[in-house]
Protein backbone atom coordinates (compact mmCIF):
# COMPACT_ATOMS: atom_id res chain seq x y z
CA UNK A 1 0.00 0.00 0.00
CA UNK A 2 3.25 2.63 0.60
CA UNK A 3 3.78 2.26 -2.31
CA UNK A 4 0.83 4.22 -3.57
CA UNK A 5 1.45 6.88 -1.64
CA UNK A 6 2.46 10.54 -2.80
CA UNK A 7 5.29 13.02 -0.94
CA UNK A 8 2.29 14.90 0.40
CA UNK A 9 0.97 11.63 2.29
CA UNK A 10 4.40 10.35 3.52
CA UNK A 11 4.77 14.01 4.74
CA UNK A 12 2.39 14.36 6.51
CA UNK A 13 3.07 10.72 7.85
CA UNK A 14 6.37 12.14 8.96
CA UNK A 15 4.56 14.85 10.91
CA UNK A 16 1.88 12.65 12.65
CA UNK A 17 5.76 10.41 13.75
CA UNK A 18 7.51 14.13 15.07
CA UNK A 19 4.52 15.49 17.01
CA UNK A 20 2.68 11.76 18.49
CA UNK A 21 5.63 10.14 19.66
CA UNK A 22 7.23 12.70 21.91
CA UNK A 23 3.80 13.99 23.24
CA UNK A 24 2.66 10.53 24.12
CA UNK A 25 6.31 9.56 26.13
CA UNK A 26 6.21 12.33 27.89
CA UNK A 27 2.56 12.56 29.06
CA UNK A 28 2.42 8.66 29.80
CA UNK A 29 5.75 8.06 31.29
CA UNK A 30 5.56 11.54 32.94
CA UNK A 31 9.35 12.64 32.25
CA UNK A 32 8.68 16.39 32.77
CA UNK A 33 10.87 16.55 36.09
CA UNK A 34 14.20 15.42 34.64
CA UNK A 35 13.34 15.84 30.57
CA UNK A 36 10.53 18.26 29.68
CA UNK A 37 9.18 17.71 26.66
CA UNK A 38 11.60 19.58 24.17
CA UNK A 39 14.35 17.08 25.41
CA UNK A 40 12.16 14.55 24.59
CA UNK A 41 11.29 15.26 21.00
CA UNK A 42 15.37 15.92 20.47
CA UNK A 43 16.07 12.26 21.60
CA UNK A 44 12.74 10.90 19.93
CA UNK A 45 14.61 12.96 16.78
CA UNK A 46 17.79 10.60 17.55
CA UNK A 47 15.73 7.75 18.03
CA UNK A 48 13.53 8.00 14.50
CA UNK A 49 17.46 9.12 12.87
CA UNK A 50 19.53 6.65 10.90
CA UNK A 51 21.26 5.18 13.69
CA UNK A 52 18.49 3.74 15.49
CA UNK A 53 14.97 3.31 13.13
CA UNK A 54 17.52 3.47 10.23
CA UNK A 55 19.07 0.54 11.32
CA UNK A 56 16.02 -1.30 11.97
CA UNK A 57 13.78 -0.72 9.90
CA UNK A 58 16.20 0.26 6.95
CA UNK A 59 12.93 0.09 4.27
CA UNK A 60 10.26 2.26 6.17
CA UNK A 61 13.16 4.54 7.52
CA UNK A 62 14.45 5.45 3.24
CA UNK A 63 10.85 5.21 2.60
CA UNK A 64 9.43 7.83 5.11
CA UNK A 65 12.29 10.29 5.11
CA UNK A 66 12.95 10.18 1.72
CA UNK A 67 14.38 12.95 0.07
CA UNK A 68 11.73 14.82 -0.91
CA UNK A 69 10.42 14.73 2.82
CA UNK A 70 13.39 15.86 4.34
CA UNK A 71 14.01 19.00 1.75
CA UNK A 72 10.66 19.90 2.97
CA UNK A 73 11.27 19.16 6.53
CA UNK A 74 14.61 21.15 6.36
CA UNK A 75 12.78 24.21 5.14
CA UNK A 76 10.62 24.55 8.18
CA UNK A 77 12.70 23.50 10.47
CA UNK A 78 15.80 26.77 8.89
CA UNK A 79 12.49 29.08 9.62
CA UNK A 80 11.42 27.66 12.84
CA UNK A 81 15.18 28.13 14.09
CA UNK A 82 15.82 31.84 12.84
CA UNK A 83 12.42 32.61 14.85
CA UNK A 84 13.44 30.93 17.69
CA UNK A 85 17.05 32.95 17.65
CA UNK A 86 15.73 36.26 16.65
CA UNK A 87 13.49 36.01 19.92
CA UNK A 88 16.66 34.78 21.87
CA UNK A 89 18.48 37.77 20.48
CA UNK A 90 15.34 40.54 21.22
CA UNK A 91 15.11 39.64 25.10
CA UNK A 92 19.01 40.04 25.68
CA UNK A 93 19.10 42.12 28.82
CA UNK A 94 21.93 44.50 28.60
CA UNK A 95 21.04 47.42 30.16
CA UNK A 96 20.57 45.14 33.17
CA UNK A 97 23.90 43.51 32.33
CA UNK A 98 25.71 47.19 32.45
CA UNK A 99 24.43 48.08 35.39
CA UNK A 100 25.83 44.99 37.00
CA UNK A 101 29.01 44.59 35.06
CA UNK A 102 31.74 43.78 37.44
CA UNK A 103 29.78 40.69 38.63
CA UNK A 104 28.25 40.06 35.43
CA UNK A 105 31.38 40.22 33.64
CA UNK A 106 33.45 37.77 36.10
CA UNK A 107 30.85 35.36 36.30
CA UNK A 108 30.26 35.31 32.44
CA UNK A 109 33.52 35.26 31.63
CA UNK A 110 34.53 32.30 34.15
CA UNK A 111 31.36 30.41 33.21
CA UNK A 112 32.20 30.68 29.35
CA UNK A 113 35.55 30.71 29.49
CA UNK A 114 36.99 27.72 31.58
CA UNK A 115 34.39 24.60 30.27
CA UNK A 116 35.75 26.70 26.90
CA UNK A 117 39.08 25.33 27.65
CA UNK A 118 38.32 22.21 29.07
CA UNK A 119 36.05 21.41 25.67
CA UNK A 120 39.42 22.67 23.45
CA UNK A 121 41.52 20.33 25.45
CA UNK A 122 39.05 17.64 24.39
CA UNK A 123 38.77 18.61 21.18
CA UNK A 124 42.51 18.24 20.84
CA UNK A 125 42.47 15.09 22.18
CA UNK A 126 39.72 13.64 19.91
CA UNK A 127 42.11 14.97 16.84
CA UNK A 128 44.11 12.35 17.84
CA UNK A 129 41.60 9.59 16.08
CA UNK A 130 40.44 9.96 12.01
CA UNK A 131 36.90 10.38 11.53
CA UNK A 132 35.73 13.34 14.09
CA UNK A 133 37.51 16.85 12.02
CA UNK A 134 35.28 17.74 9.04
CA UNK A 135 37.02 17.36 5.66
CA UNK A 136 36.85 21.85 5.45
CA UNK A 137 37.69 22.37 8.93
CA UNK A 138 41.15 23.99 9.66
CA UNK A 139 42.35 22.46 13.60
CA UNK A 140 41.51 26.08 15.06
CA UNK A 141 38.17 26.02 14.14
CA UNK A 142 37.51 22.69 14.92
CA UNK A 143 38.91 23.12 18.43
CA UNK A 144 37.26 26.63 19.36
CA UNK A 145 34.19 25.35 17.70
CA UNK A 146 34.03 21.81 20.12
CA UNK A 147 35.35 24.12 22.91
CA UNK A 148 32.53 26.83 22.45
CA UNK A 149 29.53 23.48 21.98
CA UNK A 150 30.78 22.77 25.61
CA UNK A 151 30.67 26.14 27.02
CA UNK A 152 27.32 27.06 25.34
CA UNK A 153 24.13 27.92 27.71
CA UNK A 154 20.71 27.41 26.51
CA UNK A 155 19.09 30.26 27.43
CA UNK A 156 15.62 29.75 26.12
CA UNK A 157 15.69 26.36 27.76
CA UNK A 158 17.07 27.66 30.74
CA UNK A 159 14.20 29.92 31.13
CA UNK A 160 11.79 26.99 30.60
CA UNK A 161 13.89 25.02 33.46
CA UNK A 162 14.08 28.33 36.15
CA UNK A 163 10.36 28.86 35.48
CA UNK A 164 9.62 25.18 36.59
CA UNK A 165 11.92 25.63 39.45
CA UNK A 166 10.24 28.61 40.25
CA UNK A 167 13.02 30.92 40.47
CA UNK A 168 12.48 32.72 37.18
CA UNK A 169 11.53 36.13 38.80
CA UNK A 170 13.31 35.87 41.96
CA UNK A 171 16.55 37.58 42.49
CA UNK A 172 18.87 34.13 41.80
CA UNK A 173 17.02 33.57 38.69
CA UNK A 174 17.53 37.54 37.37
CA UNK A 175 21.13 37.53 38.26
CA UNK A 176 21.60 33.95 35.95
CA UNK A 177 19.48 35.21 33.10
CA UNK A 178 22.01 38.35 32.98
CA UNK A 179 25.34 35.70 33.53
CA UNK A 180 23.63 33.76 30.45
CA UNK A 181 22.99 36.95 28.09
CA UNK A 182 26.51 38.11 27.66
CA UNK A 183 27.59 34.67 27.07
CA UNK A 184 25.12 34.25 24.59
CA UNK A 185 26.90 37.02 22.67
CA UNK A 186 30.11 35.70 22.88
CA UNK A 187 28.46 32.71 21.34
CA UNK A 188 27.67 33.81 18.47
CA UNK A 189 30.81 36.13 18.19
CA UNK A 190 32.35 33.18 18.50
CA UNK A 191 30.80 31.94 15.96
CA UNK A 192 31.38 34.80 13.07
CA UNK A 193 34.55 34.44 13.58
CA UNK A 194 34.83 30.51 13.18
CA UNK A 195 32.70 31.44 9.79
CA UNK A 196 35.48 34.29 8.86
CA UNK A 197 36.16 33.20 5.01
CA UNK A 198 39.51 35.04 3.87
CA UNK A 199 38.02 34.66 0.42
CA UNK A 200 34.84 36.24 1.05
CA UNK A 201 35.98 38.58 3.50
CA UNK A 202 35.05 41.57 1.55
CA UNK A 203 31.10 40.43 1.56
CA UNK A 204 31.22 39.74 5.10
CA UNK A 205 32.89 43.36 5.78
CA UNK A 206 30.37 44.93 3.60
CA UNK A 207 27.11 42.54 4.79
CA UNK A 208 28.26 43.99 8.32
CA UNK A 209 28.36 47.82 7.27
CA UNK A 210 25.67 47.63 5.17
CA UNK A 211 23.57 45.99 8.51
CA UNK A 212 24.84 48.59 10.79
CA UNK A 213 23.98 51.44 7.94
CA UNK A 214 20.14 49.65 7.80
CA UNK A 215 19.89 49.13 11.99
CA UNK A 216 19.73 52.61 11.52
CA UNK A 217 16.47 53.07 9.75
CA UNK A 218 14.82 49.65 10.95
CA UNK A 219 14.88 50.89 14.50
CA UNK A 220 13.32 54.12 13.61
CA UNK A 221 11.15 52.80 11.55
CA UNK A 222 10.11 50.19 13.99
CA UNK A 223 9.71 52.82 16.70
CA UNK A 224 6.94 54.42 14.50
CA UNK A 225 5.24 51.46 13.82
CA UNK A 226 2.16 50.57 15.70
CA UNK A 227 3.43 47.47 17.49
CA UNK A 228 0.51 44.99 15.46
CA UNK A 229 3.04 46.02 12.48
CA UNK A 230 6.13 45.41 14.69
CA UNK A 231 5.39 41.59 14.39
CA UNK A 232 5.00 41.40 10.35
CA UNK A 233 8.39 44.10 9.95
CA UNK A 234 10.04 41.53 12.26
CA UNK A 235 9.42 38.93 10.61
CA UNK A 236 10.80 40.97 7.11
CA UNK A 237 13.98 42.11 8.56
CA UNK A 238 14.78 38.79 10.11
CA UNK A 239 14.43 37.31 6.35
CA UNK A 240 16.53 40.10 4.99
CA UNK A 241 19.47 39.36 7.42
CA UNK A 242 19.26 35.93 7.43
CA UNK A 243 20.10 35.94 3.64
CA UNK A 244 22.27 38.69 3.86
CA UNK A 245 24.34 37.01 6.47
CA UNK A 246 24.16 33.86 4.42
CA UNK A 247 25.31 35.37 0.89
CA UNK A 248 28.27 36.88 3.23
CA UNK A 249 29.37 33.28 4.61
CA UNK A 250 28.52 34.14 7.73
CA UNK A 251 25.54 31.81 8.27
CA UNK A 252 22.13 32.68 8.28
CA UNK A 253 21.61 31.74 11.49
CA UNK A 254 23.87 34.66 12.79
CA UNK A 255 22.25 36.76 11.00
CA UNK A 256 18.93 35.85 12.84
CA UNK A 257 20.72 36.50 15.72
CA UNK A 258 21.86 39.85 14.74
CA UNK A 259 18.32 40.49 13.64
CA UNK A 260 17.19 40.03 16.94
CA UNK A 261 19.72 41.29 19.11
CA UNK A 262 19.07 45.08 17.82
CA UNK A 263 15.49 44.92 18.66
CA UNK A 264 14.40 46.50 22.03
CA UNK A 265 12.25 44.22 23.93
CA UNK A 266 9.92 46.83 24.76
CA UNK A 267 8.84 47.29 21.58
CA UNK A 268 6.78 44.20 22.00
CA UNK A 269 4.30 43.06 24.39
CA UNK A 270 6.21 40.59 27.07
CA UNK A 271 2.83 38.29 27.52
CA UNK A 272 2.72 38.14 23.42
CA UNK A 273 6.65 38.04 23.55
CA UNK A 274 6.32 34.30 25.60
CA UNK A 275 3.26 33.25 23.59
CA UNK A 276 5.46 33.37 20.79
CA UNK A 277 8.26 31.63 22.22
CA UNK A 278 5.64 28.80 23.15
CA UNK A 279 3.74 28.68 20.07
CA UNK A 280 7.42 28.39 17.58
CA UNK A 281 8.11 25.36 20.45
CA UNK A 282 4.85 23.64 19.83
CA UNK A 283 3.89 24.05 16.21
CA UNK A 284 7.45 23.94 13.75
CA UNK A 285 10.31 23.49 16.20
CA UNK A 286 9.45 19.73 16.91
CA UNK A 287 10.52 19.84 13.01
CA UNK A 288 14.05 21.10 13.70
CA UNK A 289 14.77 18.53 16.10
CA UNK A 290 13.76 15.11 13.77
CA UNK A 291 15.66 16.79 11.23
CA UNK A 292 18.54 17.05 13.76
CA UNK A 293 18.05 13.42 15.08
CA UNK A 294 18.10 12.25 11.11
CA UNK A 295 22.16 14.16 10.98
CA UNK A 296 23.10 11.59 14.06
CA UNK A 297 25.53 9.36 12.80
CA UNK A 298 27.16 5.91 14.31
CA UNK A 299 29.28 4.72 11.48
CA UNK A 300 32.51 4.94 13.92
CA UNK A 301 30.22 2.90 16.34
CA UNK A 302 28.53 3.18 19.17
CA UNK A 303 31.18 2.96 22.17
CA UNK A 304 33.21 5.56 20.51
CA UNK A 305 30.75 8.28 19.85
CA UNK A 306 28.94 7.48 23.74
CA UNK A 307 32.98 7.74 25.26
CA UNK A 308 33.82 11.10 23.79
CA UNK A 309 30.00 12.12 24.41
CA UNK A 310 31.09 11.57 28.18
CA UNK A 311 34.27 13.02 27.85
CA UNK A 312 32.08 16.08 26.33
CA UNK A 313 29.81 16.13 29.18
CA UNK A 314 32.80 16.20 31.89
CA UNK A 315 34.79 18.83 30.22
CA UNK A 316 31.51 20.98 30.16
CA UNK A 317 29.73 20.34 33.11
CA UNK A 318 32.70 20.22 35.09
CA UNK A 319 34.21 23.45 33.65
CA UNK A 320 31.16 25.37 34.33
CA UNK A 321 30.93 24.52 37.69
CA UNK A 322 34.39 25.11 38.67
CA UNK A 323 34.13 28.71 36.24
CA UNK A 324 30.68 29.35 38.60
CA UNK A 325 32.48 28.09 42.12
CA UNK A 326 35.64 30.77 41.32
CA UNK A 327 32.95 33.15 40.68
CA UNK A 328 31.74 32.55 43.75
CA UNK A 329 34.28 33.05 45.62
CA UNK A 330 35.64 36.48 44.35
CA UNK A 331 32.04 38.04 44.34
CA UNK A 332 31.46 36.24 47.77
CA UNK A 333 28.28 34.64 47.26
CA UNK A 334 26.13 32.79 49.74
CA UNK A 335 26.97 29.26 50.67
CA UNK A 336 25.44 26.93 47.78
CA UNK A 337 24.68 29.43 45.05
CA UNK A 338 27.55 28.78 42.70
CA UNK A 339 26.71 25.23 42.40
CA UNK A 340 22.99 26.01 41.75
CA UNK A 341 24.47 28.66 39.21
CA UNK A 342 26.83 26.16 37.77
CA UNK A 343 24.24 23.95 37.08
CA UNK A 344 21.79 25.50 35.47
CA UNK A 345 24.26 27.48 33.24
CA UNK A 346 25.40 24.38 31.85
CA UNK A 347 22.36 23.81 30.66
CA UNK A 348 22.50 23.15 26.95
CA UNK A 349 19.91 21.92 24.53
CA UNK A 350 18.63 23.95 22.01
CA UNK A 351 21.07 26.18 21.26
CA UNK A 352 23.82 24.52 21.29
CA UNK A 353 22.19 22.10 18.81
CA UNK A 354 22.16 25.35 17.13
CA UNK A 355 25.35 25.72 16.52
CA UNK A 356 26.30 22.23 16.26
CA UNK A 357 24.03 22.15 13.04
CA UNK A 358 26.09 25.45 11.88
CA UNK A 359 29.18 23.19 12.04
CA UNK A 360 28.22 20.40 10.53
CA UNK A 361 26.50 22.36 7.79
CA UNK A 362 30.00 23.90 6.87
CA UNK A 363 31.75 20.65 7.41
CA UNK A 364 33.70 21.73 10.16
CA UNK A 365 32.56 18.70 12.16
CA UNK A 366 31.67 15.39 10.94
CA UNK A 367 28.75 13.94 11.93
CA UNK A 368 30.13 11.17 14.16
CA UNK A 369 31.42 14.10 16.44
CA UNK A 370 27.71 16.15 16.12
CA UNK A 371 26.48 13.03 17.75
CA UNK A 372 28.44 12.72 20.38
CA UNK A 373 28.23 16.78 21.23
CA UNK A 374 23.96 15.88 20.46
CA UNK A 375 24.29 13.68 23.43
CA UNK A 376 26.56 15.45 25.72
CA UNK A 377 23.64 18.17 25.57
CA UNK A 378 20.67 15.63 26.30
CA UNK A 379 22.94 14.51 29.01
CA UNK A 380 23.15 17.67 30.43
CA UNK A 381 19.76 18.97 30.20
CA UNK A 382 18.27 16.15 31.61
CA UNK A 383 20.96 16.59 34.63
CA UNK A 384 19.60 19.93 35.32
CA UNK A 385 16.69 19.95 37.14
CA UNK A 386 17.13 16.76 39.33
CA UNK A 387 20.40 18.09 40.66
CA UNK A 388 19.29 21.63 40.91
CA UNK A 389 16.04 21.20 42.66
CA UNK A 390 17.42 19.48 46.26
CA UNK A 391 20.24 22.13 46.19
CA UNK A 392 17.56 24.77 45.88
CA UNK A 393 15.46 22.96 48.91
CA UNK A 394 18.55 23.07 50.96
CA UNK A 395 19.67 26.46 50.39
CA UNK A 396 15.50 27.41 51.34
CA UNK A 397 15.98 25.55 54.45
CA UNK A 398 19.42 27.17 55.57
CA UNK A 399 17.98 31.17 55.01
CA UNK A 400 14.55 29.70 57.00
CA UNK A 401 17.01 28.53 60.08
CA UNK A 402 18.99 32.19 60.24
CA UNK A 403 15.72 34.34 60.08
Amino acid sequence: MHTAMNTTEIFLLAMLLIFSIPYLVWRVCKTDYYAPLVVVQIITGVLLGPGVMGAIYPDYYKFIFNPAVIMAMNGIAWWAVMIFVMIAGIELDLKQAWAHRRETTITSGLALGVPLVFGAMAAAGMLGYAGWIGPKAMTWQFVVGVGMACAVTALPILILLMEKLDILRQPIGQRILRYASLDDIAIWGVLALIMLDWDRVGRQLGFLLAFGIATVGYRRLMVWLQERDRWYVGLIWLALCGFGADWAGLHFMVGAFLAGAVMDAHWFDQEKMDLMRHHVLLAIMPVFFLSTGLRTNWKMGGAAVFIAAGVLLVASVGGKLIGAHIAGRILKWKKGEAGIIGWLLQTKALIMIIFVNILLDKQIITSETFTALLLMAIASTMLTVPVVYPRLQRMKEIIFRTT
